[in-house]
């Protein structure tokens, strides 16, 4: 049995990190077609699987790297490099912790603010966002109720119910057709 195993784990690093390479480096192009983010999600466990069974039939040697200099300077900079990656305050884009999260933090005091609440915050009344809700089928029982309650009582969920609110604001706060 070791031999089998002895066999197949080189071969299973292998062609788990030619996956994992082909499809990070599409990923990284923004190349997204086909199977190629689910690809990279979950047959990066091959890779972690094979590295691991690895380790444990080469565990001697390996042990073996941590002696000289070079090899742990190395294996510590990944180590070091992967801990920080995890970290929020880094990220190349501008919703890794920000924009995107500011977002579903407002979406959520939106969606968690009664219906009156968000009139006042879209500088309309709740007569009129009752009257947008009722045109799209929704029905508003009490316009002190939140928004999440009233999305419940119709079956929907929260966010549609702010994108049929704010999808109609040109920009005033005021829905489409209101006049002061």
């Amino acid at each position: 049995m070791k031999a089998v195993v002895k066999t197949l784990a080189t071969p299973l690093v292998s062609g788990a990190f030619v996956i994992s390479a082909v499809t990070g480096l599409l990923l990284f192009f923004d190349f997204e077609i086909g199977l190629v983010e689910p690809a990279h999600k979950w047959l990066s466990w091959l890779l972690l699987s094979g590295i691991l069974l690895h380790l444990v039939l080469h565990w001697k040697q390996f042990t073996g790297y941590l002696s000289s200099k070079p090899a742990t300077a190395v294996i510590g900079t990944g180590v070091l490099v992967a801990l920080l990656s995890v970290y929020p305050g880094f990220g190349e884009k501008e919703n890794e912790g920000g924009k995107e999260q500011l977002g579903k933090l407002s979406a959520y005091a939106l969606s968690s603010s009664s219906l009156e609440t968000l009139a006042l915050v879209m500088k309309n009344s709740p007569e009129n966002l009752v009257a947008e809700l009722g045109k799209t089928g929704i029905i508003v029982k009490d316009p002190a109720s939140t928004i999440q309650e009233i999305a419940k009582q119709n079956g929907k969920n929260d966010k549609e119910l702010l994108v049929a609110l704010l999808g109609n604001a040109d920009g005033t706060g005021k829905a489409e057709g209101d006049r002061d």
